[in-house]
């Protein structure tokens, strides 16, 4: 099994975006040591009192100064706020900066409306899917070259670092985003800790539209990877305990709250107590958004969703308000699947 990270860089209970920021890189660097297989960076925006990953871009310049081996990328570029010849433009300057590390996630949604309004984002589209097909196939005939030499978009070039390119991932949360990152022929994530319901229609659904990128923008067989939300301690009372943040946090969203994380001690007074361990083996009709529990548990855990699914990657995001925490979480990660360190 290949495990990778998405960060969100969480600003702490007391600290900055800045004290954020230099967590994510003790993250990334830790994540390089341990034998991960990418970091990746999320993208949020009008949050950013409690997530200060609002550019990935930027950090993603930032952490390939400050790692060795690991690939870095996006989870996710949200285009539909952006132009894909920028996107292209940004990416392929990273891949000169960082050749052969750097990945490009790509994936859509609206947020506040304030927000999309700055970002000049259209809310409602009569066919959000065909477009935001359309733009992801125009970012692969920019970084690509799939323009025909008649194409108005052929003359234009990027900074190249020569012998590589960004490699790109659809990622997203439902049966239609496999669908488009089939037909496209590209690498597809799916987001299980969002919409966990749909985690085996959606990779059934990739499986049988996938053709092979005509460009070779992508795999000759289809490659996916399942996004999940994990928690590693030594015992599973104990992971347990941490999971209580995330179980908190989910259920402030569904009332509408956005904030910082909730210490441990305050997500079990909200929720009434300690969660229950994730059982092991999960019931067949059971995928929960966020699972727990020691090495030996996590890793049985990982792999029953792995297979039910059919993949061998798996990306991680933690909701934990202790950046410590987050960091033995992650090795113990590791050392359950048997990660190799570098």
């Amino acid at each position: 099994m290949n495990l990778s990270i998405v960060d969100l860089a969480p600003v702490p209970d007391v600290g900055t975006a800045t004290d954020a920021y230099e967590n994510t890189v003790e993250f990334a660097r830790t994540a390089d040591r341990l034998g991960y297989s990418r970091f990746w960076v999320a993208e949020h925006h009008a949050m950013a009192e409690s997530v200060a990953s609002t550019t990935p871009e930027v950090l993603l310049g930032h952490l390939s100064a400050k790692t060795t081996d690991i690939r870095l990328g996006s989870g996710t570029i949200l285009l539909n706020h952006y132009q894909p010849f920028k996107v292209a433009e940004t990416f392929a300057t990273l891949d000169a900066l960082a050749p052969g590390r750097i990945d490009l996630g790509l994936g859509r949604a609206t947020g506040v409306p304030a927000a999309d309004h700055a970002l000049g984002t259209e809310r409602r589209q009569r066919n959000p899917d065909e477009r935001h097909a359309e733009n992801i196939e125009e970012t692969v005939n920019h970084l690509f070259g799939g323009f025909d030499d008649d194409h108005h978009y052929s003359e234009l070039s990027l900074p190249r670092s020569g012998d590589t390119v960004p490699e790109m991932w659809v990622l997203g949360s439902s049966p239609s985003s496999a669908k488009m990152a089939g037909e496209l022929g590209l690498r597809y994530c799916f987001a299980a800790f969002i919409r966990p319901m749909f985690a085996e229609r959606a990779f059934e659904t990739y499986r049988e539209h996938f053709t092979p990128s005509e460009h070779n923008a992508g795999p000759d067989e289809p490659r996916g990877m399942l996004a999940v939300n994990a928690v590693c301690a030594e015992t599973d009372h104990d992971a347990a305990r941490l999971r209580a943040s995330a179980e908190a946090t989910y259920q402030r969203m569904q009332r509408g709250i956005v904030g910082k994380t909730p210490d441990v001690e305050t997500a079990i007074e909200e929720l009434g107590g300690v969660p229950d361990p994730t059982p092991d083996p999960l019931p067949e009709d059971s995928w929960p958004r966020a699972i727990s529990g020691s090495p030996d548990t996590i890793r049985s855990l990982l792999e029953q969703l792995t297979a039910r699914v059919d993949v061998d990657d798996v990306v991680v995001q933690n909701i934990i308000a202790d950046h410590d925490d987050v960091l033995r979480s992650h090795e113990l990660l590791a050392d359950a699947v048997g990660l190799t360190p570098r």
